[in-house]
């Protein structure tokens, strides 16, 4: 992948592939032209909690939210928190609007498109969490540039977020758990692992929801899952 530079995320690859599925409903359509512009994150400049909420709360960002399960849990469990959300995938923003608008839910931004144009405008240390839940494997090797899990935004998200911040990564597929655990390695200085012992990663932590995804992945491939949590030192 090339180089990182703040502020220009036209250096990183996309790392995403389709960003259009199948005919939104009726509703989806309606969220999607009505609600999605209000509740958008900006198209341009500083990305910030008071600018998004208008109060400086405790931010929270997730990378590609699929449906949106995970965030809408973790929006109603937080409700005093402020958590941004971006995914390419249309039909994915579709039906977390779906989840927003049923909440209702009042803390969430949302972006369709690029999650690191968005991130690169997240002022530094601003992040209390970051998330990374089953982002796409790109599995061949020649494609490894393309994972989320690379140099260049891991340091994104280690630069967004506070001292003691918390990045979550979640993912079922074991060559993307090797190549995730080799790109932390070039990170000790940076983040903390952390677990005691493989229950830790085994097992998912309380406060983090099983979603669709997920549950397909256990029950219909019979998948592992892994679960990873790294703490930003100071």
């Amino acid at each position: 992948m090339s180089a990182y530079k703040e502020g220009d995320p036209t250096t990183l690859s996309r790392l995403y592939g389709r960003s259009v599925g199948k005919p939104l409903s009726a509703k989806q359509q309606d969220l999607v032209d009505n609600l999605l512009p209000q509740i958008a994150a900006p198209a341009e400049g500083p990305v910030t909690a008071e600018g998004l909420f208008g109060e400086d709360c405790p931010l929270h960002f997730e990378i590609g939210f699929g449906g949106g399960e995970h965030l809408a849990y973790r929006a109603d469990l937080l409700p005093n928190h402020g958590f941004i959300g971006a995914e390419p995938y249309l039909n994915g923003v579709a039906q977390a609007l779906t989840h927003v608008d049923d909440g209702p839910l009042s803390n969430v931004r949302l972006h369709n498109g690029d999650a690191l144009e968005v991130l690169s405008r997240i002022p530094d240390g601003s992040l209390l969490m970051a998330y990374l839940l089953h982002p796409d494997p790109w599995p061949k090797n020649k494609h490894s540039k393309r994972r989320m899990m690379n140099d260049g935004p891991v340091q994104m998200i280690a630069d967004k977020l506070k001292p003691g911040g918390e990045f979550r990564f979640g993912t079922d597929h074991p060559i993307y758990v090797r190549h995730a655990m080799m790109v932390m390695q070039r990170f000790t200085d940076q983040f903390e692992w952390i677990a005691d012992g493989p229950s830790d990663w085994q097992n998912r932590p309380s406060g983090w929801c099983e979603t669709r995804y997920e549950t397909k992945a256990r029950n219909v491939f019979g998948h592992e899952v892994w679960y990873f949590r790294f703490r930003r030192k100071s």
